[in-house]
């Protein structure tokens, strides 16, 4: 189960691309994105509008094997962007993405990153790719990152199911060197409503990572508002700061953030 529907998913794709594109209305492209070394503005944009081209082709082909990606990894031809023609690109296939999810319906059968194998993970899966990203451009420009408490909630489950997949080893076997007695960390969101219940247990006391929503004692415990903890686990905001309240065995965290890294 998710936590918001999949025409929310499809609707919050364009939603967060309308989003990033107002917030870098005026400038200038070619800055550095800092959560994302290498990069400036315009090719996380190209990116991000690359991404939704890939995903739109899966869906809209049923593809059963993933086509190439190199484009979205290769930005080295776009470092100095036109914003005039960028952001129409952005928006145009942020829409043709949703409309192609749309209309393949949630039981269709394709190729996915992970087992699944429905438009369904790739809904979510852009959805927050988008969302993150946008945090990536607002704090590039200096300016305040926000979500929708819903939204960043099911964000956060996400990382956690992808991150505890049983394949992960296979993909990162550096992982492995997380489990070990002991090993367990909690992240409370304290800005929330109750009904979300923000709260996550991270479980590396067995031979793999786990997790579950769970108010429990942990070896470390990290405390902040839901859009700073977001940002943490996603590896766009340093754990160590006054927004945020460690509790515990703060090397533990610093260790499991190194290990989790995601794109």
């Amino acid at each position: 189960m998710t936590l918001l529907t999949f025409d929310r998913y499809c609707a919050e794709i364009v939603t967060q691309t309308d989003r990033l594109r107002s917030r870098i209305d005026g400038a200038d492209l070619t800055a550095p994105v800092p959560s994302c070394p290498g990069w400036n503005l315009g090719q996380l944009l190209r990116h991000l509008g690359g991404g939704h081209r890939w995903v739109e082709t899966i869906v809209r082909t049923r593809a059963t094997t993933p086509p190439s990606d190199e484009r979205l990894r290769d930005l080295s031809g776009y470092t100095d962007e036109d914003p005039a023609v960028l952001g129409p690109w952005l928006a145009e296939g942020a829409e043709q993405l949703a409309q192609t999810l749309r209309a393949a319906g949630p039981d269709a059968q394709m190729w996915t990153a992970v087992p699944g194998r429905t438009p369904v993970f790739w809904a979510r899966r852009f959805a927050h790719e988008t969302l993150i990203h946008r945090a990536d451009a607002t704090l590039a420009v200096g300016a305040e990152f926000t979500a929708e408490e819903e939204v960043a909630v099911d964000a956060v489950d996400e990382w956690m199911e992808l991150g505890s997949l049983p394949q992960i080893f296979e993909y990162h076997p550096e992982q492995r060197e997380l489990l070990g007695p002991g090993r367990t960390l909690h992240f409370h969101a304290t800005d929330t409503a109750p009904q979300l219940a923000a709260e996550w247990l991270m479980d590396l006391t067995g031979d793999k990572i786990a997790w579950r929503r769970a108010h429990e004692k942990a070896a470390v415990a990290v405390r902040g508002p839901l859009t700073e903890l977001l940002l943490v686990v996603y590896g766009r905001r340093a754990a160590r700061s006054e927004r945020i309240e460690i509790l515990g065995d703060a090397e533990l965290l610093e260790f499991w953030l190194e290990r989790v890294g995601f794109g």
